[in-house]
């Protein structure tokens, strides 16, 4: 099987001592890229030190996540701008809006969003977005900025199936799906039977939200295979053909071959 883990931030410190073992397993259960997605300013150096480890198997994305949006956003965003335009970045992320957090900053946050969705139509890059208690406000910046031009993928998807057709009915969008599938009162199971698989991609988030039967632990690309064996029962088609589907959505998003 050839998996894309679309979404993992393998720089953060939970992988400091491990990570050579960490993607081992990952390519064992056939993981053949992870696209690492930043976080703010402070985490660049991280992250390109962690994919020079592993050119052309972890591919960087550029972005200011939300709930790292200070006051001094403009600011921010000048660092992560210089960045983003040297060579090597696979989409702009992880960037959106979390009122799940602290509504208190949705202002600066919108307005940190929509620069970086522009920034997605200038150099002609998908974007990942973080919209945890957020989908109906980031589907909004989206119409605001130009649905059209923008493309990418809502990581993480939680949302109701209201939210999920909203989202499918922007046209350009795929859906984001990891461990949370397998944990039994996410609804996202049901959520998913209004979804065919060509809208989604496979991602861990690690090292967060691991799959049952590791949930509560570090998760880690390796443990995607869980999330294949969940959307199998889901979509009643072989793990093989879940990979192969979900591989060639990634590398359609990404355009992934023009970085191997």
């Amino acid at each position: 099987m050839k998996i894309v883990d679309t979404h993992a931030h393998l720089y953060l410190d939970a992988f400091d001592n491990d990570l050579d073992d960490v993607v081992v397993r990952a390519r064992a259960i056939g993981v053949e890229k992870i696209l690492l997605p930043n976080i703010d300013e402070t985490t660049v150096s991280d992250l390109k030190q962690t994919v020079d480890r592993y050119p052309s198997f972890l591919i960087p994305m550029m972005g200011l996540h939300p709930t790292n949006v200070r006051e001094d956003w403009e600011q921010q965003l000048q660092i992560i701008y210089d960045e983003l335009s040297r060579p090597g970045y696979i989409a702009i992320g992880e960037i959106g809006i979390d009122l799940y957090w602290d509504k208190s900053s949705k202002e600066r946050q919108v307005a940190a969003f929509e620069r970086q969705l522009a920034w997605s139509i200038e150099k002609k890059l998908p974007v990942a977005i973080h919209s945890r208690e957020a989908i109906p406000e980031v589907i909004e910046s989206i119409k605001k900025t130009g649905e059209k031009d923008l493309f990418g993928v809502f990581h993480s998807f939680g949302g109701s199936i209201g939210e999920l057709k909203e989202i499918l009915e922007l046209g350009n969008f795929y859906i984001g799906i990891n461990g949370v599938v397998t944990f039994k009162k996410s609804g996202l199971m049901e959520t998913l039977e209004n979804c065919v698989l060509e809208n989604i991609i496979l991602e861990t988030d690690s090292p967060y939200l691991a799959p049952v039967p590791y949930r509560g632990k570090r998760n880690e690309p390796g443990y995607l295979s869980e999330v294949v064996k969940k959307l199998s029962t889901i979509y009643r088609k072989t793990e093989e053909e879940i990979t192969e589907i979900t591989t060639l959505n990634a590398y359609r998003l990404f355009n992934i071959d023009y970085y191997k």
